[in-house]
């Protein structure tokens, strides 16, 4: 555990002797803790469970768990660590259905596994880890180029709504969406940061408010049904999210509320951007329709931690995520620049010169 509250220096992941720690989020801001992880099941279940959450993060600790995967079982039999490895892979793809980052991170670690598979256990185990590194260290890379470009994107003096929370504690470091705002303060700019509660999750209220508090960035929270109300009284000049999935044609899946936002936005006249790593787009996909939801535990809806609000026996539903069509998108901030109103073309072009 440690007391540290200085975002600047927060690693969202940490590996520390031979074994990974995460930053349970669940309980931020309340209490600031390491949680320590040492096979796949156990990150899957951090994952799971959202002791981790944002797509980037999610992608940097399923290496992670590859990589301590092998190095639990490094020391056995080729066969006994081929079926741990298989295992592994298996447990961490079934943790979350919608943040792509996920299985673009899996794929990428088992498809250097293969290319490897000569290898003894011992020193796959080693070279895993080091590409585990590489990703993370790569994420970070990434997060500022994307900052770099979104920056831009934004006026000295604007006033900017973002819905859940895509900063540092989404990625490796840095952030996505709060990655722009950062990289904007950087530049010299007054920015000044609306954030949407989100709930069920309050990664909003809890998570993105932290950051920002953190390092001084202004930052007023607001209830999610506040957004139309201050677009109305001209209040937001830009609306920044960040993104768990975009299908070929451009559509965006993000947290639920977003669509929400963005219809919004458009209907006022304000930009609505999507901050989004290479490693988040799916060609595969067609169009948002075929991106998987989760549906999450109804308890998140009835109450927030021992707290109660609602009536037993109510239904309930609890999708955690929402598909905003690529029309409502004003534009995309990749690592490798800003695509304006995302299309299949722009975005089969963008993959292809990657």
């Amino acid at each position: 555990m440690t007391n540290t509250t200085d975002s600047q220096r927060v690693e969202t992941l940490r590996w520390r002797g031979d074994s990974l720690e995460m930053i349970d989020q669940r309980i931020l801001p309340m209490r600031f803790e390491y949680l320590h992880y040492t096979n796949a099941d156990e990150v899957a279940e951090g994952i799971r469970s959202m002791v981790v959450r944002g797509a980037p993060a999610i992608g940097c600790a399923a290496a992670y768990g590859v990589a301590l995967q092998a190095l639990a079982y490094q020391h056995k039999e080729k066969t006994v660590f081929d079926a741990a490895m298989q295992h592994g892979y298996e447990v961490l793809a079934a943790s979350r259905p919608t943040a792509v980052n996920l299985f673009w991170a899996l794929q990428r670690m088992k498809h250097f596994h293969n290319a490897q598979s000569g290898l003894a256990p011992l020193e796959l185990a080693a070279a895993l880890l080091t590409l585990a590194h590489e990703i993370s260290a790569e994420d970070v890379r990434i997060n500022r180029a994307m900052g770099d470009h979104g920056a831009a994107l934004l006026k000295d003096g604007a006033r900017v709504l973002t819905h859940c929370n895509a900063g540092a504690l989404a990625t490796a470091g840095h952030g996505t969406a709060l990655g722009v705002i950062r990289s904007a303060v950087e530049a010299g700019k007054r920015i000044s940061v609306f954030a949407d509660e989100t709930r069920p999750f309050l990664q909003g209220a809890r998570l993105t408010a932290w950051e920002m508090v953190q390092e001084n960035i202004p930052v007023t929270l607001i209830t999610d049904n506040m957004a139309g109300h201050l677009m109305k009284c001209g209040e937001i000049d830009a609306v920044i999210v960040g993104t768990d999935r975009v299908a070929a044609n451009g559509d965006v899946a993000n947290k639920i509320g977003t669509y929400m936002v963005a219809v919004l936005a458009q209907r006022h006249n304000i930009p609505f951007y999507v901050a989004c790593p290479l490693s988040t787009i799916d060609m595969q996909l067609p169009h948002g329709d075929a991106i998987p939801i989760e549906e999450r535990s109804h308890d998140e809806v009835t109450g927030f931690g021992t707290q109660r609000w609602a009536p037993l026996g109510v239904q309930v539903r609890n999708p955690a995520f929402d598909v905003t069509p690529a029309e409502l998108v004003s534009a995309l901030v990749t690592e490798k620049g800003v695509i304006h109103r995302p299309d299949l073309a722009q975005l089969a072009q963008l993959m292809r010169q990657s």
